[in-house]
C-alpha cells in the first residue's frame, strides 16, 4: 500500500519490475471476480459487515499510529467504490456514502500523519463519494474538518470563515452545524475575541443537544467525548488566556474520556497539561506529561505533537525546576520521533 503526496494511492504485493511482467489476471488474482463482487454488491448483508469494520477501524485510530490505520482503511474505500458500481440501485448509493464516512476518516488520519496535502485530498474524495450516493451533508462536514486543519496552523481568520460557511445552509443536519459551532469558537478564542467564543460554544450546545436525528450512517465527529462542548470551552479558555479555568474544566472532563480512547486522552490531556504549566503549577504540568508521553508515541499524532511543543518551550522557562529537569528529556525525545 502506498500513498503519495498528492493523496492518491494503490496497492501490489510484488516490485514494481515485478508487477510489470504480471499479466492483467494475475494482478486481479485474489479470487475476486468480477461475478463474485456483483453478488456481494447486491448482499445487504455485506454492507452491515463494512458499517462494523468502519467502528472497527475508528476505534483502532484512538489506539494506534496512524501508519497502522491508513492502509486498510484506504483499501475499504477502493473496495466500497468498487462495489459501488456493481450494486443495485438500492445498495448503491449506500456502498458510496460509507465508502466516502472511510474517505473522511482516512483524510483524519492523514492529518495524525502530519500531511496536510493528503488529508484535504482525502476530504476532498469523500465529499465527491458522497454527492455521488446523494449525500450533501458530509459537503458541510467536510468544511468543518479544513478549518481543523487551519486551526492547527493557527489561522484564525480561515478557521472561523470555513466554520461559518459550514453554517450557511438551514437543511445541515444539527450535530454538523453543532460541530461547525465548537470550531468557530475556537477561531474566536485563537483570535482572542472572548465574546465571540462564548456565543458560539452556546450555539454549539443547544445544536448538540437538540441532534436527536439518526443522520445517515456513522455518527460524524468525535463520538469519545461524554461532554464535548465542555471539553472544547476548556480548550478554548486556554487560548483566552484563563488557564486555570481551562485546567478546572479539563481536570474534570479528561477523567470522563474512556481510557481505550488514548488519541482522545492525548489530545485533550495535552491541552490539561499546557493549562496547568500556563497557570504556573509546573510541577502538576509535569506529572501529567509524564503520564500522557507513553500514550502519545502509541497514537504518533502531528496534532498532538503541535501541543507538545508549546508545553516544551513553556516549560524550558522553568529549566531550574528539578520537575521540568527530570521530565525535559524525555519530552524532547518523544518530539524528535519522526511522525508514521
Amino acid at each position: 500500500m502506498n500513498l503519495s503526496d498528492s493523496g492518491t494511492s494503490w496497492f501490489h504485493p510484488v516490485d514494481r519490475r515485478e508487477a510489470l511482467a504480471m499479466t492483467t489476471s494475475s494482478l486481479l488474482g485474489f479470487g475476486l471476480s468480477a461475478q463474485g463482487l456483483s453478488a456481494t454488491a447486491r448482499e445487504p448483508t455485506a454492507l452491515e459487515v463494512f458499517r462494523g469494520l468502519f467502528d472497527q477501524f475508528r476505534s483502532l485510530g484512538q489506539t494506534a499510529s496512524p501508519g497502522a490505520v491508513l492502509p486498510p482503511v484506504i483499501a475499504q474505500i477502493h473496495v466500497l467504490r468498487g462495489l459501488s458500481s456493481r450494486a443495485p440501485a438500492g445498495l448503491r448509493d449506500e456502498f458510496l456514502v460509507l465508502g466516502a464516512r472511510f474517505a473522511e476518516y482516512a483524510g483524519w488520519m492523514a492529518q495524525e500523519s502530519g500531511n496536510d496535502q493528503a488529508a484535504l485530498w482525502w476530504t476532498e474524495k469523500a465529499v465527491q463519494m458522497a454527492a455521488a450516493g446523494n449525500d450533501r451533508d458530509l459537503a458541510a462536514y467536510a468544511l468543518v474538518r479544513r478549518a481543523l486543519v487551519t486551526l492547527y496552523r493557527e489561522d484564525a481568520t480561515q478557521t472561523v470563515r470555513l466554520a461559518r460557511q459550514a453554517q450557511v445552509s438551514p437543511e445541515t443536519p444539527r450535530r454538523i452545524l453543532g460541530l461547525a459551532a465548537q470550531r468557530e469558537a475556537q477561531g474566536h478564542a485563537l483570535a482572542g475575541d472572548h465574546k465571540a467564543c462564548m456565543e458560539s460554544l452556546e450555539r454549539a450546545r443547544d445544536l448538540l443537544d437538540d441532534a436527536s436525528e439518526a443522520g445517515h450512517g456513522p455518527a460524524l465527529g468525535s463520538v469519545n467525548l461524554p461532554d464535548p462542548v465542555a471539553t472544547v470551552t476548556g480548550w478554548c479558555l486556554y487560548e483566552l488566556g484563563r488557564p486555570k479555568d481551562a485546567s478546572e474544566i479539563l481536570d474534570a472532563e479528561v477523567a470522563r474520556i474512556s481510557p481505550r480512547a488514548l488519541r482522545s486522552r492525548a489530545r485533550f490531556g495535552t491541552r490539561r497539561a499546557l493549562a496547568h504549566a500556563a497557570a504556573g503549577q509546573i510541577e502538576h504540568a509535569c506529572a501529567l506529561t509524564g503520564e500522557l508521553l507513553p500514550i502519545t508515541e502509541v497514537v504518533s499524532s502531528a496534532t498532538i505533537a503541535t501541543d507538545l511543543r508549546r508545553l516544551a518551550r513553556m516549560l524550558a522557562r522553568w529549566h531550574t525546576n528539578p520537575a521540568v529537569r527530570e521530565l525535559y528529556p524525555a519530552l524532547t525525545a518523544s518530539l524528535s520521533t519522526p511522525e508514521v
